[in-house]
């Protein structure tokens, strides 16, 4: 099942916060976007239907098994991307936003190339 990109950068961001926080919130989402609260609710619901979110009764989202697989193989691509732009001199503001608009349309087999690559060149340097 294909995915949108802002459903990507949601499951995401509930990630991201989840590791940096320990707890997520849609209000912590909308913060986080820069969305407002309305639309991240609606958006979560979107999410829940189809699968990738749960809430729980006191509001605390959480990612499902399908969730988190998505939110991981960006959170990845993001982190990758990222470091491999700043070693090559990009400012790491610039890095991240070029990332991020990188992570969602990279080919499977492009990105493979380019983890390979970072393994590669940073076990040589150790």
């Amino acid at each position: 099942m294909k995915i949108h990109q802002s459903a990507e950068d949601y499951l995401e961001t509930i990630l991201i916060l989840r590791e940096r926080k320990g707890s997520v919130r849609s209000i912590d989402v909308a913060g986080e976007l820069g969305f407002s609260k309305a639309s991240v609710s609606v958006a979560m619901k979107k999410l829940r239907e189809a699968g990738y979110v749960r809430m729980d009764e006191d509001g605390l989202l959480s990612l499902t098994d399908a969730g988190q697989e998505i939110a991981s193989r960006i959170y990845e691509r993001h982190r990758l991307l990222t470091e491999f732009f700043v070693r090559l001199g990009v400012d790491k503001k610039v890095a991240a936003a070029d990332a991020c608009r990188i992570e969602h349309d990279i080919s499977e087999e492009t990105f493979a190339k380019l983890l390979e690559h970072a393994r590669r060149n940073t076990i040589s340097k150790e």
